[in-house]
């Protein structure tokens, strides 16, 4: 049988919501050991079992297709398709019990991100998007902020200290920062989804992995926003990541630059 997109995006949902059922059997327990990855990076057998389960899934409905995730590595399909999952972006908020962490699914196919998920399971709160079909939250259509003025609009980003290992994106920082009214570190894919959701402008982050940015692609273009690299360019491969509004994109793009 033929699978649709929409059988796909049924999919990523089921396996999100799935996903971040075994999430919240650890959250705020302390009943759970942190370890440290080989890059520094945090993980705990909640990132482990989430993503577990939603291969399962995955495998269940599309054996052909490729999964990769962070925690378990790259399973190769045999065709154009690739699940690509991050089972909680946010560790180290899922770690000190705080709610601002996701549950992420994109679906790549030839090349292009085509569905996203990102469930929050402690807030209750699920975003989704299809190419061509819109954003949602939690059933309902949502879209980026009209808000044109710089001196209006929010700025978030993940994490200070990352921008005191390279002065060239301290700068561009700063200079956002002289030019928004306010500065939060509302981060992670917690801070795309609030500029997806129009809650903010802008969403800064200085270095990504591709599963830390797979669904936000879509959803933040089919809510209206940009998601691209610190040069412009869209793209879930860059490895950093600016999210905005569709008014203020090219003003960020030339502070960011320093264009202007």
């Amino acid at each position: 049988m033929q699978r649709t997109y929409q059988d796909i995006l049924d999919t990523a949902i089921e396996a999100a919501i799935e996903g971040g059922k075994i999430t919240l059997q650890y959250f705020q327990t302390g009943s759970f050991q942190v370890e440290t990855k080989a890059d520094n990076s945090p993980v705990t057998v909640a990132d482990r079992l989430a993503e577990q389960r939603i291969r399962e899934i995955i495998v269940a409905r599309f054996p052909d297709h490729g999964v990769l995730g962070e925690e378990h590595g790259e399973q190769a399909g045999t065709g154009g398709t690739t699940w690509i999952i991050d089972p909680i972006d946010g560790t180290k908020s899922f770690i000190r019990g705080v709610p601002l962490y996701g549950v992420m699914i994109g679906v790549e196919i030839d090349g292009e991100v085509e569905v996203g998920v990102v469930n929050f399971p402690a807030l209750g709160e699920i975003y989704y998007a299809m190419r061509g079909c819109g954003t949602y939250w939690n059933g309902r259509r949502c879209r980026v902020s009209a808000v044109s003025d710089m001196g209006q609009a929010a700025l978030l980003t993940t994490d200070a200290k990352h921008y005191t290992r390279e002065t060239t994106k301290a700068e561009a920082h700063a200079r956002l920062m002289a030019a928004t009214k306010i500065h939060r570190t509302w981060g992670d894919c917690y801070g795309h989804i609030l500029v997806a959701s129009g809650r903010a402008e802008i969403m800064l982050d200085p270095k990504m992995s591709v599963w830390d940015c797979a669904p936000l692609k879509v959803i933040l273009e089919e809510a209206g926003g940009h998601f691209t690299d610190w040069n412009g360019t869209p793209t879930i491969h860059g490895g950093e990541a600016i999210s905005t509004n569709s008014a203020l994109h090219g003003t960020v793009l030339e502070i960011v630059r320093n264009d202007r």
